[in-house]
């Protein structure tokens, strides 16, 4: 009787190009070795280890919330930091904030329930771990970032056994499931 392995998977709202690209390769600059196992998002369920069996249930809990869904603005500005609780510094959202919290409560519910460890606070990391002059030179650099988007969904991405993110399939608001991910910019 063969088991089916875990995984680790995560839910997030991809940025759109050029935001997401050039937000990538800021932080790919800033020398963060994760820069290119990540892309741009903003996390909506961090990543959960799940029996691969239950891919069917968590992607049918997904496809009725984007369903019932519908799309929102979202205005990045400015940075913010986590630290000194968490080595991160992000770039911060001034619009979108409370879309982003009531798809993130009820993707978080089901089979996705969790205690996190935080409370919610969406965000785009732009610089993890990193030492504390780069951390600093991050977030003065990306002060004034301004960009304006859509939201037409969410992505379920799951962790490689080559520790890179990958999107395995798209969400979009007001259908449900699109099928298999087809890259960052959905149409309108």
């Amino acid at each position: 009787m063969a088991t089916d392995p875990t995984r680790t998977i995560g839910v997030a709202i991809p940025i759109p190009a050029p935001f997401g690209a050039d937000l990538q390769g800021r932080r790919a600059a800033y020398g963060d070795p994760l820069a290119n196992a990540i892309p741009t998002h903003i996390t909506l369920v961090p990543p959960t280890e799940v029996a691969g069996a239950d891919l069917d249930v968590i992607e049918g809990h997904l496809r009725e919330i984007a369903r019932a869904e519908r799309r929102f603005r979202i205005r990045l500005r400015g940075t913010g930091t986590f630290r000194p609780v968490s080595p991160v510094v992000y770039v911060a959202l001034a619009e979108g904030i409370e879309g982003c919290s009531r798809v993130q409560t009820k993707v978080s519910s089901g089979p996705l329930a969790h205690l996190p460890p935080f409370p919610y606070h969406p965000h785009v990391t732009v610089a993890h771990h990193l030492p504390d002059d780069v951390m600093d030179r991050a977030f003065k650099d990306l002060s004034a970032y301004s960009a304006d988007f859509d939201v037409w969904g969410f992505s379920l991405y799951e962790h490689g056994a080559d520790g890179v993110w990958r999107p395995q399939r798209d969400f979009v608001f007001g259908v449900g499931a699109a099928g298999p991910h087809r890259g960052e910019n959905r149409p309108a």
